[in-house]
């Protein structure tokens, strides 16, 4: 949560601090505040000093003593920093375990507008599975900084509610130094025009833009400029870092059996990833692979920590390891074995730096679909002859983020300041923002590099908050699949569930561009994991609802055993006189290509049946009425979150019962795409599923079993010699997991837009 509360003058603040500072050089004091030029503030965080325990009751003992009986307090605490600007977090720092006296020497970069407002530093200690505890704050004044000179500054740590206490010393390394010229030309700049009303706003002015750690949130504003021929596009990330995670050795022992369960986690940025558990094992191997946006020219530093699963309790912390990108060469892959710091083992990684991919913001005036030159390289590039080019760059999307109406209204005006977000996958590029307006017009074009053509692309309406989080107006969801092209369609928004309309449409038009065969293969490798989900949590609700989606899977088999069964207790004789001699002509005439083939002529069945108007999918209420209850059972929560504390005493059984719930899910999630699959839910994979079984059928009909069990052998014994570092993975299983389960086909049904947003009827009033 950010803090709401921000002190209006540097005059005011109380708490002071130490730095060292020459008399010679230039002062800010002499600086107009209101320059609008910007200021970088680089800052390394060097260390803490005799930082308050706060584990082991440290902190609620601390309470009770006096200033003088502080020293003996014995305890510890995993201390991290926050830095905040205008009651917006601009820095996190790394956890440091167990350590009132910790080392952490990071740097951080901020760009920053006004002088006036300082430099807010928290500490806290971590809690695993409970709320951090505070360990003190203070504030830096930037007006007493000198330009372009380093100063190391002390500063001393207070709570606001308990002054007397000593709670320590942070030391830092600050330099602060002038934007000018072309510095003042890049396009993600910080800038925070909160009184700009969306009349301000002009095609060559600023455009907004909010992003943030936990909500996805950081406040930016971005300049555009009239781009070159050449430079059409200004990308928001100038690469791809992909990272391979291939194994541990010799980790150490964290638990009484002498093993561990270890995982790892990655973070570049408030980029985030964490991998699979390994149960039981000091050696794990995961063969994993992500990818991670590059943001700075020169690079940035991974930080990777590894853990040791416990169930019930705090994990424990195996060791911890850097990789400096800036060290590495691109276009290269570089296999790296770390050592873990504060601990014991290695981690092997595989990892890629590559130039950045098709994702750019633009104006309704530079589309690069509407010039020739650039559509024709375009499908040039995803035509089918450069099938084996480049698989991982499955396609192209241009999305138009034209309008929204109705919105609801967020503020105390009686309107709302909405801005878009718009992601595919783990890609997110954000609109301005439009200033006390229910019907916005944003005009922005989006593109982005298809990685796997089953993705969903989401666009979100928030409504911007100068001090708190952003607050969410509406969502839809659209598979890629699903897009007609070219199409200006409004959209209903749907709430956070996507199970139900909320207030107002926003206007897209969208157009895809792929190449089928790539999409094809890459349908047959895992999906890419989204970097920043929602935790889970206990839902009564929800555990309900999978339990019912999974008994209805499974009554599907038991109903089919018992109308076997029947045939075998002769219930009905002519049935019965009928499966019997059905049972001895495919026992005696039966050949394996007759598995794929019944398989193929039970798709064949189901599509003509619906391209005959006979369709026998019926929407599934059911599915429906429970999300809508989920949703209730949500807003009801939210309500009465401060009257469930006690949430946190029970987290062994808390996160027992999110595995039986997530397992449930899982299973009832598999039944529904076998049956999506053959009931043509999504037909581009109904279509690849019937060339899958042809091609089987063939296989099956012209060679012998054993030759091909055998080349099949030969492969699975050989294939970790070809290629040591290969990922394992289940071809049908990735194949499955692209088909959308009832639920997701709910979320992604789009809604009845009312009459009167029609574009169509919109153009006919306006002419009148």
């Amino acid at each position: 949560m950010l803090d709401t509360c921000k002190p209006k003058s540097a005059c005011n603040l109380p708490f002071v601090y130490n730095k060292k500072i020459n008399t010679a050089g230039t002062s800010n004091a002499d600086v107009p505040l209101a320059d609008p030029g910007m200021y970088q503030l680089d800052i390394t965080l060097r260390r803490g000093q005799s930082l308050a325990a706060r584990d082991r009751g440290g902190y609620n003992l601390m309470k009770k003593l006096k200033k003088s009986q502080l020293s003996t307090l014995k305890g510890t605490s995993d201390p991290y920093v926050k830095f905040k600007i205008g009651g917006k977090e601009v820095f996190r720092s790394k956890i440091i375990h167990k350590n009132l006296n910790p080392i952490w020497e990071e740097k951080a970069c901020i760009l920053v507008e006004h002088l006036r407002e300082p430099l807010y530093i928290k500490v806290f200690d971590y809690d695993f599975g409970l709320q951090d505890d505070f360990m003190g704050s203070a504030f830096l004044d930037l007006t007493q900084l000198e330009l372009n000179r380093p100063t190391d500054v002390t500063l001393t740590l207070k709570d606001p509610h308990y002054p007397d206490h000593y709670l320590g010393i942070i030391l830092l390394s600050v330099i602060l130094t002038p934007k000018e010229g072309e510095h003042r030309d890049v396009t993600m700049l910080m800038r925070k025009s909160w009184k700009r009303s969306s009349k301000d706003l002009s095609e060559n002015e600023v455009v907004g833009s909010y992003f943030s750690v936990k909500s996805f949130f950081w406040r930016f504003q971005t300049q555009s400029l009239r781009l070159s021929d050449v430079h059409r596009k200004s990308h928001l990330w100038r690469g791809i870092v992909s990272i391979t995670l291939i194994e541990g050795r010799d980790l150490k022992a964290m638990d009484s059996n002498g093993l561990s369960d270890p995982y790892v986690k990655f973070r570049l940025g408030h980029q985030k990833y964490k991998s699979k558990i390994m149960p039981k094992t000091l050696n794990p191997q995961w063969r994993e692979q992500f990818d991670f946006h590059l943001y700075e020219e020169r690079g940035g530093i991974i930080d990777i920590t590894a853990w040791d699963k416990d169930a019930g309790k705090r994990d424990d912390f195996i060791g911890r390891c850097q990789v400096d990108l800036s060290a590495l060469s691109r276009e290269q892959t570089h296999k790296l074995e770390l050592q873990l710091e504060e601990g014991e083992g290695h981690l092997v990684l595989l990892v890629t730096l590559t130039a950045s991919a098709t994702v750019s913001i633009s104006d309704l005036s530079i589309n690069s679909l509407e010039d020739q030159k650039e559509r024709e390289e375009i499908l040039r590039r995803y035509s089918p002859l450069r099938i084996f080019h480049n698989l991982k760059d499955v396609g192209f999307l241009q999305v138009k983020v034209i309008r929204a109406e109705g919105l609801m209204v967020a503020d105390v005006t009686g309107k709302s300041d909405p801005f878009c977000v718009v992601e595919l996958n783990n890609d997110r590029l954000l609109t301005h923002t439009v200033y006390k307006n229910l019907n916005p017009e944003w005009n922005k074009i989006f593109t982005f590099n298809i990685k796997d053509i089953h993705s969903v692309l989401e666009v979100t309406v928030y409504d911007e908050d100068r001090d708190r989080s952003a607050d969410f107006l509406g969502k839809v969801a659209i598979p890629l699949l699903s897009i007609q092209n070219g199409e200006q369609k409004a959209y209903v928004l749907k709430n956070k569930q996507l199970t139900g309309p909320t207030k107002g449409v926003i206007y897209l038009e969208i157009d895809v561009i792929f190449n089928a065969v790539k999409a094809s293969l890459r349908t047959l490798i895992p999906k890419e994991q989204k970097y920043i989900e929602e935790e889970n949590r206990l839902s009564k609700q929800l555990l309900l609802r999978n339990f019912i989606r999974m008994k209805r899977c499974v009554m599907v088999l038991v109903n089919a055993a018992y109308y076997v069964n029947s045939c075998f207790d002769w219930d009905s004789p002519p049935r019965s006189l009928a499966a019997f001699v059905l049972f001895l002509f495919v026992v005696w005439n039966f050949e394996l290509y007759m598995i794929p083939l019944v398989l193929l002529l039970l798709l064949t069945w189901n599509y003509f049946l619906i391209i005959s108007g006979k369709d026998n999918r019926q929407r599934d209420t059911v599915v429906e009425d429970m999300l809508e209850d989920e949703e209730e059972e949500d807003d009801k929560d939210d309500k009465d979150s401060e009257k469930k504390g006690f949430i946190n005493k029970i987290y062994a059984i808390q996160e027992v019962c999110i595995s039986v719930q997530n397992i449930l899910d899982e299973v009832a999630s598999f039944g529904e795409r076998i049956k999506n699959t053959f009931n043509w839910t999504v037909p581009f994979l109904s279509w690849l599923a019937i060339v899958a079984l042809c091609v089987f059928t063939v296989i099956l009909y012209f060679i012998p079993l054993r030759y091909i069990v055998l080349v099949w052998g030969i492969n699975k014994f050989t294939k970790k010699l070809r290629s040591p570092y290969a990922i394992d993975n289940n071809e049908l299983l990735d194949f499955l997991s692209r088909v959308p389960s009832d639920v997701q086909v709910v979320q992604y049904q789009e809604l009845k837009p009312d009459p009167s947003h029609s574009p169509c009827k919109r153009k006919k009033n306006n002419l009148g």
